[in-house]
């Protein structure tokens, strides 16, 4: 793969291992849907201009119904169950939670679209699964269960939606796949939004976050990620899952102090070991697919 690729892959991988110390910031003030809301709101406002093309916009019809879909299952619901899972855990250990996508699109795949998999990818399952216990164990974590098991759902979300694009919208132009999946879920979130408002208007500190999650991790990032998807595939692509979890270690690090602990280190190695095995069938097209927030 060229360097450019390489490149972009890296920053691809910096600016969504980012997205988790914002959640971090700014879900204590705008609260968990209030902070959805306002991200969708923004990168919808990134999106719009571009969705209202001429030679974007004749290809909705085909599209819409699947941009519904992921609307709830790749947006509203995901973002909502990382921005709850917060309340109880470090960035970094949503960043790593997160990379567990690749588990659960295989299994869905196998499930679903009848995927082979083989020996290996099972014993990347099984890695995987011991690095979660590891980083979720009571005894050497502080994040709680509830937590934990928001992020894994919020992750299996992201894996339906991939399989689902697999199914039926593989075809489909991307920009206007996921462009207004992210117009709808804004809207989708509303009344919700409208029942959770937040007590009081937030710091700069948490409004700031919230700008970069709408406009640079849900806005600016999905145009690297649809370049990467046309230049060298999406296989290729889905090794940003193993930047992820190492630049929200160092993100949480750097930006909120968060300690490194010899149980976050084993718990991330394990499971990105377990990645790189589960995704490693080259039969497997869609096993490797990763998400962010």
């Amino acid at each position: 793969m060229e360097l450019r690729y390489w490149v972009v892959l890296t920053f691809l991988g910096a600016i969504w291992g980012s997205a988790f110390i914002f959640i971090k910031v700014a879900a204590p003030e705008f609260g968990a849907i209030g902070l959805v809301q306002a991200r969708l709101t923004i990168a919808s406002l990134v999106f719009i201009p571009i969705l209202l093309r001429k030679k974007y916009l004749v290809l909705l019809k085909p599209a819409w119904k699947h941009s519904l879909v992921l609307a709830i299952t790749n947006n509203a619901i995901p973002f909502s169950l990382f921005s709850y899972g917060s309340f109880g855990a470090d960035s970094n250990i949503l960043a790593i939670l997160n990379a567990t996508t690749a588990f659960n699109t295989m299994i869905i795949a196998l499930l679903w679209l009848g995927e082979k998999v083989t020996l290996k990818q099972v014993f990347g399952l099984v890695l995987g699964f011991i690095g979660v216990i590891i980083l979720v164990n009571p005894e050497s974590s502080s994040t709680s269960i509830i937590s934990a098991l928001l992020c894994l759902i919020g992750a299996a979300c992201y894996s339906f939606s991939t399989v689902f694009i697999q199914k039926y919208s593989e075809k489909t132009d991307k920009m206007v796949l996921i462009g207004w999946s992210i117009v709808f879920s804004c809207f989708i979130m509303i009344p919700l939004t409208l029942l959770n408002l937040p007590p009081q208007i937030p710091s700069t500190n948490a409004l700031l976050s919230a700008m970069w999650l709408g406009s640079i991790s849900t806005g600016l990032a999905f145009f690297g990620y649809v370049y990467l998807i046309e230049k060298i595939g999406a296989v290729k692509t889905s090794t940003v899952a193993y930047f992820l979890p190492v630049f929200g270690i160092i993100w949480g690090a750097v930006f909120l102090n968060e300690v490194i602990t010899g149980g976050i280190i084993l718990g991330c190695a394990t499971i990105l070991i377990g990645v790189f095995f589960a995704t490693s069938n080259k039969r497997n097209n869609i096993s490797g697919e990763i998400h962010a927030n």
